[in-house]
């Protein structure tokens, strides 16, 4: 053991811990410290569940014109936090079809806003390996070796983390509970949210 840590643990296990202390004490020049709110990762899972299989008719299926795979994760995301970011092009948020953040439906965007270094609301994440993971946290494909192009998230996790009980689900294919183990890609990438800050920074 040194510092409290053991030699064995990872480094990005042993690094969450202080990386989730600065994202909840991100101070803004000439602003106070501001507080991050809690992940709901159980409202997430569970609108992952509800609409893994069927479209939510108060958003717009991208199925036909790119896939629907970052829309669903945005959604079950939006779930589980609440809070959008309104900013334009830069931003997260749904407001129709037409207006929309491209962090929104893009799978790069997505990813860019999520591990964003300036204070601003909507949800934050680090990039950790698949041990750090939780229920409700998301993956990111790369399946050719061109670009990361599929974002599930994460229903069910087993211990220790192996890609046979991590499940997932996802549009664009449509899946549930679907073993991460089944899928065939060149790169993953995880994306373990670690809260949201608030609407309101004054």
């Amino acid at each position: 053991m040194e510092n409290g840590l053991s030699k064995k643990e990872p480094w990005h296990i042993a690094m969450v811990p202080f990386l989730w202390t600065k994202h909840r004490m991100r101070r803004k020049e000439g602003r106070a410290l501001v507080p991050m709110i809690p992940y709901d990762r159980a409202r997430a899972v569970a609108y992952a569940h509800r609409w893994a299989y069927g479209r939510n008719p108060n958003f717009y299926d991208y199925e036909e014109i790119g896939g629907d795979c970052t829309n669903y994760a945005s959604q079950c995301l939006y779930a589980g936090t609440g809070i959008m970011n309104f900013t334009p092009t830069y931003g997260w948020y749904y407001i129709d079809a037409n207006r929309k953040a491209p962090a929104w439906t893009g799978v790069e965007y997505f990813r860019n806003f999520l591990l964003r270094e300036g204070v601003s609301p909507g949800p934050v994440a680090i990039e950790t390996g698949l041990e750090e993971l939780q229920p409700g946290d998301f993956l990111q494909f790369n399946f050719h070796g061109e670009r990361f192009s599929h974002t599930p998230i994460v229903v069910a996790i087993g211990r220790p983390a192996t890609p046979f009980n991590i499940l997932l689900a996802a549009h664009s294919y449509d899946a549930d509970f679907r073993p991460l183990s089944s899928y065939t890609f060149q790169q993953l990438r995880c994306l373990h949210i670690l809260g949201a800050y608030q609407e309101s920074m004054s």
